[in-house]
């Protein structure tokens, strides 16, 4: 008995499975209808506020991916001419403001200034001599000797003191020269692409070292003339070297007061050549903005050329007009 029962049991399905309780129409309806809405409403909140950012970020907050770091390098050139004979630096070597850079053989110029002394000598002892003479006379004029006489004795005394100040000045350019015979760092930073090597005969003028000045990096920022109107002297920068995560500190030093114009260069015939546009395609300018760096995170090391991100906060800078401001025109 208990066997077919059971075997019943297993062939007859379940009432319950087949035969579900009913739920109301109404419910269903209304998480039917709510599910929809509330997802659209979630994506359209989640849109705009992403959207807005993207505006932000894209059109209101001054910034530009094309950026360049810069810096001044010094350049030296002999003035006076021979042959190298000191050269204690190496090529991207750090050095300080005064150390010796370059020596050139002052075998000449020593020469020079014991001769220049000498010559300072004479014509000191020459001077003394004519001055000694006109006032020796001086007493006799008009009886033992003519007027004439003691003018001339008088101007030779004259020429003597001059030809001594010309033997003094020759001899301080003598020294001076023998001065230049060595060549130091105006600066502390980096020699750079160093040619130079010893026995070299360097001419006057003729450029030998360069140092890259370790003070003087800075970032030009060439941003779009649309976004001029919110960048103002003293707004801070952050600036974003590529290859490095940190965060470079700047501020807005300046900005440049003009760019090169094609349009003004005059032809063979000095008309002015005119390049066409699309009037319907205008592409904005960009105009050089000086970044000064304020801090450098550690392990960057700042390179003239390196590229960088420069983003402006137009909201903090405490120096400059501000938005609505009424400014001078040509006013710094």
């Amino acid at each position: 008995m208990r066997k077919e029962t059971s075997k019943r049991d297993e062939a007859e399905p379940d009432r319950d499975a087949l035969f579900p309780e009913p739920v109301p129409h109404g419910a269903t309806r209304r998480r039917i209808r709510w599910l929809p809405i509330a997802i659209t409403l979630a994506i359209t909140a989640v849109s705009a506020v992403l959207g807005r950012k993207m505006w932000v970020a894209y059109f209101d907050t001054p910034w530009t991916r094309d950026g360049t770091v810069r810096v001044y390098v010094v350049t030296m050139a002999p003035e006076v001419a021979g042959r190298i004979v000191l050269l204690p630096v190496v090529d991207n070597q750090f050095v300080h403001q005064g150390d010796p850079l370059i020596g050139i053989d002052p075998t000449d110029y020593r020469i020079a200034v014991t001769l220049a002394e000498a010559a300072v000598q004479q014509a000191q002892v020459n001077w003394r001599n004519a001055e000694h003479e006109a006032k020796r006379r001086r007493p006799l004029a008009g009886s033992a000797i003519s007027v004439e006489q003691q003018q001339v004795f008088d101007t030779q005394a004259v020429a003597a003191e001059a030809s001594y100040h010309q033997a003094m000045a020759t001899l301080e350019q003598a020294r001076v020269d023998l001065e230049r015979t060595s060549i130091r760092s105006p600066v502390d930073g980096w020699v750079t692409n160093l040619q130079a090597r010893l026995g070299d005969y360097t001419k006057v003028g003729e450029d030998v070292i360069s140092v890259v000045d370790a003070d003087s990096f800075w970032v030009d920022a060439y941003f779009e003339e649309t976004k001029l109107r919110w960048i103002h002297e003293g707004d801070p920068a952050r600036i974003k070297l590529m290859g490095h995560p940190e965060i470079v500190r700047g501020r807005v030093g300046s900005l440049a007061r003009a760019i090169d114009v094609p349009n003004a260069d005059p032809n063979e015939q000095g008309v002015a050549t005119v390049n066409p546009i699309f009037t319907w395609v205008r592409l904005a300018q960009r105009i050089p903005v000086r970044i000064e760096i304020d801090q450098v995170p550690e392990g960057i090391v700042l390179v003239a050329g390196m590229t960088a991100t420069v983003e402006i906060d137009p909201r903090r800078g405490d120096e400059g007009p501000r938005r609505g401001d009424k400014v001078p025109r040509n006013a710094p």
